[in-house]
């Protein structure tokens, strides 16, 4: 396993991280979870990452669980987790960023997590209707409380990123310094030309979500939703227009024999092409067991195997050029 900072930041995170979101509590127990989490530590995996929202809590709890199970050294990993969306339908609990919410929300999660800290601490979305600066701050609190060590932001615009590093300078409170997106190769946008100076000028990290595009980039879905996938879940039935899109299911099979030219699965490729944008601090990939853990993480010995006309070909196949 490789690692590399987050952004500036002084934190180092595998190439390769492990996320919660879907399996754990819809798929996964505590035996399971821990059996899977063991798996990628042993690959070199030193962060995990979860939410408050996903599965009610049930996800940080179950993470917690596995944590205790385990007995790792808590210096030896990394833990996120995210806040916004809430978990009670109350005017101040839901999908809000605001002081009170931040600041009950992160002690809702390390009482479920099990843990007196996380190390990254990222605003799940973006909030219209509170101010910038009142989140700003409130996450500078949070960290200067002990609760958390970093704190970023997920699926943000790129004004919004640099309008909190510069409200945060300008006050000298603790910064933003990384960004959770969306990004494979079906969405290329939050890493692009949009967010230059994000990455070049405010040297921001960012740990991706969905590489596998929820599984479409594994092939599973070209002949249909099988049972038991992520797509047969009934939590995630709005996947469904996505999973069976002719378009992509023809990209996705365009790649298969570049895949195969490699050696790797269209998987282990699909996570190897993300590595390749140096802006990338860290892939954060998902199982539902320790065998597609173990393959996830054959992916690291493809990642220098992208020539320039491969490349090229991949950005025609996605009209990227």
């Amino acid at each position: 396993m490789n690692y590399r900072k987050v952004g500036r930041a002084g934190i180092q995170v595998s190439e390769l991280s492990f996320g919660s979101w879907v399996t754990f509590h819809n798929q996964s127990g505590i035996d399971d979870a821990a059996a899977m989490m063991a798996a990628a530590f042993d690959a070199g995996v030193n962060f995990f990452d979860n939410a408050e929202v996903y599965a009610g809590g049930k996800s940080e709890e179950i993470m917690g669980a596995a944590l205790r199970k385990l007995g790792w050294r808590r210096g030896s990993y990394l833990i996120s987790t995210k806040l916004y969306w809430g978990m009670h339908d109350s005017p101040n609990e839901k999908n809000t960023l605001n002081r009170k919410y931040l600041i009950e929300g992160i002690d809702g999660s390390l009482e479920r997590l099990g843990l007196d800290y996380v190390d990254i601490l990222y605003c799940h979305r973006a909030d219209p209707t509170t101010s910038i600066e009142e989140t700003v701050r409130a996450m500078h609190t949070i960290i200067e409380t002990g609760r958390a060590y970093y704190w970023g932001t997920s699926e943000w615009s790129a004004s919004e990123i640099i309008a909190a590093i510069e409200i945060a300078d300008r006050h000298h409170l603790h910064r933003p310094v990384v960004e959770q997106p969306i990004y494979n190769l079906f969405a290329q946008h939050r890493l692009g030309t949009a967010y230059d100076r994000v990455y070049e000028e405010y040297g921001y990290g960012s740990t991706t979500w969905s590489p596998l595009a929820s599984g479409l980039l594994t092939g599973k879905y070209k002949d249909g939703i099988p049972e038991g996938s992520r797509g047969s879940l009934s939590s995630m039935d709005w996947l469904t227009s996505e999973l069976t899109d002719k378009d992509r299911l023809t990209r996705a099979a365009a790649l298969e024999p570049l895949a195969a030219d490699m050696g790797a699965s269209l998987a282990q490729f699909s996570l190897a092409w993300c590595l390749q944008n140096p802006r990338v601090s860290s892939v954060i990939t998902g199982a539902s067991r320790v065998e597609q853990v173990h393959e996830n993480m054959k992916a690291m010995q493809f990642v220098d195997k992208f020539s320039p006309d491969l490349l090229a070909e991949i950005d025609r196949i996605f009209d990227q050029e």
